[in-house]
């Protein structure tokens, strides 16, 4: 099922690029969000989102041509999911990746609508494509951040150093998934509310905005779980929301059932945080693995590539690119569920058009209450529905 047109939709315009509804599939690694899941959501109208992370794991000859097998894997996803839509696809980068340079070059050369930068400050990137001879493209590239001081940070280099900034920007709170930008003690207790970190975005980059004569959206992502957290985010000034947990539990996600099931078996006290073997904290759905690693066990392993420029593979406990994998493709024995903290809520595996329904109703029953209630104080109020 689509999205009908809506009535006084505002569309997420990145540049030049149009995505007819502001909404942002999360990048979700290792092998859970592929072709399949980003075809999907971009069908549906939002920008679907293939992740790079140890890709090249779903290519036979990893163990031996990892990088290789990355490039390829990617190259081929890119392609398949272009097969199944015509809609708006990213790609999500991690400068933790130590290939990270070899993937933005593959994914901008398939002509990907966007990259998502992330883990890292990636104020190198405009000179690495340049210098690949790849500067005419229209690729958009979409720094992630956790702070707006690391936004401004990124945009006032670039600006200095290249003449121009990020197309856009994703700000991610600490309620978010996987590997997080935040100090452990932030993500269980103090925790800066997302909402705060828009408002400080917005603010950081206006100057930016009014610089360079154009709009720079703000996206933003991290616990955005229902229609009501999306509007609430979007009246602190994002454009647009980054969802990942809400689409893990569909059929059209490329992880495995078991891996989906995690979720669905999940209580709110089996998300936790773990301290991840390249130091960083993790948010994960504890399982008999999570158990066994945070009791001090250790899962022997061999490294062949170092993916992970920041993992000390001789020391570290087990292989996290390995673990995710296994998990992806239904071994949970040997690994876990990277989740957000409101993937407990999840009850059933549907569609991704059923997610999107949801996120739409929810987001025109929150606008109408807003609108009865100012009506009823006498304020103005600003008409933004979505048709489903």
């Amino acid at each position: 099922m689509k999205i009908n047109k809506a009535i006084n939709m505002q569309p997420l315009n990145i540049g030049d690029l149009r995505v007819k509804l502001p909404i942002v599939q999360g990048g979700m690694g290792v092998a859970v969000s592929l072709s399949g899941l980003a075809s999907a959501v971009a069908n549906q109208g939002g920008i679907g989102v293939i992740s790079a992370a140890a890709i090249g794991m779903t290519e036979p000859d990893y163990m031996k041509k990892f990088h290789e097998a990355n490039k390829r894997a990617l190259r081929r996803e890119i392609r398949k999911a272009r097969e199944l839509t015509n809609g708006v696809l990213g790609v999500n980068i991690m400068m933790a990746l130590t290939d990270h340079e070899e993937l933005i070059k593959v994914a901008i050369e398939e002509k990907i609508d966007v990259i998502f930068i992330g883990a890292g400050l990636p104020l190198k990137i405009p000179h690495l494509v340049a210098q690949a001879g790849l500067d005419g493209h229209n690729t958009k590239l979409v720094p992630k951040v956790s702070s707006a001081k690391a936004a401004k940070l990124i945009f006032r280099y670039w600006a200095n150093k290249y003449g121009f900034v990020p197309d856009a920007v994703v700000v991610e709170g600490p309620m978010a998934g996987g590997h997080l930008g935040f100090k452990k003690e932030n993500l269980e207790e103090n925790r800066i509310p997302l909402r705060t970190l828009v408002e400080e975005t917005v603010e950081v980059i206006r100057p930016f905005e009014e610089e360079y004569s154009k709009s720079i959206p703000v996206i933003a992502g991290g616990g955005v779980h229902t229609g009501k957290d999306m509007y609430d985010i979007m009246q602190a000034g994002a454009k647009a929301v980054k969802i990942g947990t809400r689409f893990v539990t569909t059929h059209e996600c490329d992880a495995s059932v078991e891996y989906k099931e995690s979720y669905l078996e999940a209580t709110s006290e089996d998300i936790t945080i773990i301290e991840s073997p390249v130091g960083l904290p993790g948010r994960v759905v504890k399982n008999n693995f999570v158990e066994q690693i945070m009791a001090g066990e250790t899962k022997p392993f061999k490294c062949p590539w170092k993916c992970l420029s920041a993992c000390n593979f001789r020391e570290a406990p087990y292989c996290i690119a390995k673990a995710l994998y296994n998990s992806a493709i239904g071994n949970m024995d040997e690994g876990f569920a990277f989740a957000g903290a409101n993937a407990y809520l999840a009850t059933e595996i549907n569609h991704v058009s059923d997610v999107v329904k949801d996120l739409l109703e929810g987001y025109n029953r929150e606008s109408r209450s807003r609108q009865l209630s100012a009506l009823r104080s006498g304020k103005t109020h600003t008409k933004r529905i979505f048709a489903v």
